[in-house]
């Protein structure tokens, strides 16, 4: 993580930390606090330094700051590929030998890592459009978890504490973002629920989906 978050800091566009703290073109600036983007769920990344946001923050903080020394790091460079591959005189010899690797600038790592992540994106791609194609929506979707878990629609919106009604509430909210493309911000609206709570209520949602065997595509005709 921090690598990308000091990139503003090794391209210059801020001089120090405390500077990059305050930047609001970067991520970084709202796991501190300093700005908010409503498109990013801070609480799962900081969950990664702490359960208390105030120490997770400081724990994150610290991370990014080791990685100043780092320097530039030109191995990280580029979707992988020329570097991975031991420079340019490397690429020209696998191209001699008719060798090919697969490279995106979006991507780091070698060229068959390269290659799974392009394939499962556009996999994805292909589902949800398919889905949106065919007018499945929210509403459709409570319908589907309902009927899954063998309830009724209203208690899948339910607020309550009860273990089904939880459960159908997390896997609502994991394929509400996995399958209908619909972000955390949107389902805290259509759910009334703090988009923190959302996000770990999807991520619960795709354990229980995993544990239980429970797949949407089923019902995706």
């Amino acid at each position: 993580m921090r690598y990308i978050h000091l990139n503003p800091l090794r391209a210059k566009l801020v001089s120090d930390l405390k500077k990059l703290d305050k930047y609001p073109y970067c991520g970084h600036s709202a796991l501190i606090g300093k700005n908010k983007h409503d498109w990013q769920d801070t609480n799962y990344s900081l969950k990664f330094y702490g359960s208390k946001v105030s120490i997770a923050r400081r724990r994150y903080r610290e991370h990014i700051k080791k990685g100043i020394a780092d320097g530039r790091r030109p191995d990280l460079t580029g979707g992988a590929l020329i570097r991975s591959a031991g420079g340019w005189s490397a690429v020209k010899l696998l191209r001699k030998n008719a060798a090919r690797l697969k490279g995106d600038e979006r991507i780091l790592g070698d060229g068959d890592f390269v290659e799974k992540v392009l394939k499962e994106s556009r996999e994805n791609f292909k589902r949800k459009y398919k889905i949106k194609t065919k007018g499945y929506n929210f509403d459709w979707l409570v319908n589907q978890v309902a009927l899954l878990l063998n309830i009724r629609p209203g208690d899948v919106l339910a607020r309550g504490k009860y273990k089904q009604t939880v459960k159908a509430r997390d896997l609502l909210c994991y394929w509400g973002t996995r399958e209908l493309g619909m972000t955390t911000v949107e389902l805290a609206k259509k759910l009334n629920l703090a988009q923190p709570t959302i996000s770990q209520s999807a991520m619960r949602g795709r354990k229980s989906a995993v544990e239980a065997g429970l797949k949407l595509s089923e019902q995706i005709k």
